[in-house]
């Protein structure tokens, strides 16, 4: 469920209904922080030399320095943000590029199935295409009103506000379109793959 501020913010927050009763998914507790956690440290990059590269079974592979994606058309949206240790944040408010945006730039093949998202770190995780279409999906470079963190993901993240959040990738270099489901870092490791936090689907 999706509404439109008077500033041009996409509200998001309304989003669970499609999946649950409840604002808060279960097995969640609220916090008014927004606490920082990665599977190792905070990658370096350095801005004129970094990319964002869009790959697999597409007909025009994309290659963006950092300053021509955040040229590209971009959205602001208010949604909630579900941590699968158990905490979830109220009105986080991401600027980006939706992941649709990117996807119709690059063309996709008729058999694409799947995503991976690849990040500076080496992690990755991985979406059903379709899942990518949900409403929120984006490749996220502003945090409240400003630059997003280096800790948070900074300079491009993967938010997905209807999944646990280690589902969007932080310091993403790139998706890769694929024609057969291929696990992610976490998925590999007993994560469940598909996520839903208000189903608790924490593990596989």
């Amino acid at each position: 469920m999706t509404d439109a501020a008077a500033d041009g913010t996409t509200d998001l927050t309304g989003l669970y209904r499609e999946y649950g009763d409840d604002r808060l998914p279960p097995g969640q507790r609220e916090t008014d922080r927004f606490p920082v956690l990665s599977k190792g440290e905070t990658p370096a990059w350095n801005a004129d030399s970094f990319a964002f590269e869009v790959w697999g079974a597409v007909d025009e592979p994309q290659s963006f320095s950092l300053a021509t994606f955040r040229d590209l058309p971009s959205v602001t949206q208010r949604q909630d943000f579900h941590c699968v240790t158990g905490w979830s944040t109220f009105d986080c408010t991401f600027t980006g590029v939706k992941f649709a945006e990117i996807a119709a730039r690059a063309g996709l093949d008729d058999d694409v199935s799947h995503v991976v998202f690849h990040a500076l770190d080496g992690y990755t995780t991985n979406l059903p295409l379709g899942e990518c279409t949900e409403p929120g999906v984006l490749f996220a470079y502003g945090y409240d009103g400003g630059d997003l963190p280096a800790d948070h993901g900074g300079p491009i993240r993967v938010v997905t506000p209807h999944k646990y959040a280690y589902k969007g990738a932080k310091w993403v270099t790139g998706v890769e379109f694929l024609t057969e489901k291929e696990l992610g870092y976490w998925e590999k490791r007993g994560y469940s793959d598909t996520a839903n936090p208000w189903k608790e689907e924490r593990y596989s």
